[in-house]
């Protein structure tokens, strides 16, 4: 078998052809203008998906089931989500309901992290697994990869399971299940200490800033107000520094990803992962 690779599919089609110029490109993503490759997606109504915690319910989909057990401070898990086969309308926002708590599993409330594990990640592979038109999706793409390498594109590239600060990719859900490494809660151990070598959490905020400045593009005019806001922090959340009003043309959300990832190689950290 080929090379299974992700890319976002806002990136421009010249861009992703250059970067791999021998690959098919397959938009897995409910926009997709191909049905064979709609079908991946977690909003494809294809009916008949178990709720984890509810035997007795079913979904349209996987993804309304992650957004119907959601439950937020004045509201709680919508069963009417669970049945909304449009596509449209499926998510459920912080903005609109305020506070979330996590999901229901049974008569449990799970954190995002348990979530992710116990709800997501086997309702979407039940979906891969046993739906005859996703089964037959992935026949197709497994005869392309006999030949060629293969692009998912996906509005979220997130490939590491064990991150739990931004939505996970499904593309990179599909290309694990193509590899024969789909993440279970049997390994989730095992994903999650890999993870921890690639996520950077900082025991101070004078080690973040260190390193933030040693970022490449990191430049004091640009970036200075932000820095002191990071000084003023009680505590160091990576989510929130990267939605610090930064602008797209001034580098800031890079550079916070970057540092995150451990990709500047700017500054060597001492980790904390407790």
């Amino acid at each position: 078998m080929m090379n299974i690779f992700i890319a976002n599919k806002k990136s421009k089609v010249e861009s992703i052809k250059k970067k791999y110029p021998n690959a098919s490109i397959f938009d897995i993503t409910s926009k997709s203008e191909y049905p064979i490759l709609q079908r991946l997606s977690p909003f494809y109504p294809h009916g008949n998906i178990p709720v984890p915690g509810m035997p007795k319910e079913k979904a349209s989909c996987v993804e309304a089931v992650w957004q119907g057990l959601k439950v937020f401070e004045g509201c709680g898990v919508d069963l009417t989500v669970l049945h909304n086969d449009t596509m449209k309308n499926i998510k459920r926002t912080v903005k609109k309901f305020g506070k979330p708590l996590g999901h229901q599993y049974g008569d449990k409330i799970l954190n995002y992290a348990d979530a992710r594990w116990k709800i997501y990640l086997p309702t979407f592979l039940y979906m891969l697994e046993n739906v005859e038109s996703v089964q037959e999706s992935l026949r197709k793409i497994k005869e392309r990869l006999q030949k060629k390498d293969v692009v998912f594109l996906d509005y979220n590239t997130n490939c590491n399971v064990s991150d739990y600060s931004k939505p996970l990719s499904h593309a990179c859900l599909v290309k694990l299940y193509l590899e024969g490494k789909y993440p279970t809660s049997v390994n989730r151990a095992e994903y999650e200490a890999e993870g921890k070598k690639n996520i950077a959490s900082y025991n101070n905020v004078d080690e973040l800033i260190a390193a933030i400045e040693g970022h490449p593009k990191f430049n004091v005019k640009k970036h200075g107000d932000y820095i002191e806001k990071i000084k003023h922090m009680s505590k160091i959340d990576m989510t929130i520094i990267m939605k610090m009003n930064g602008k797209k043309k001034d580098a800031w959300k890079t550079i916070v990803n970057d540092i995150r990832q451990n990709k500047s190689g700017a500054v060597q950290l001492t980790l904390d992962f407790t």
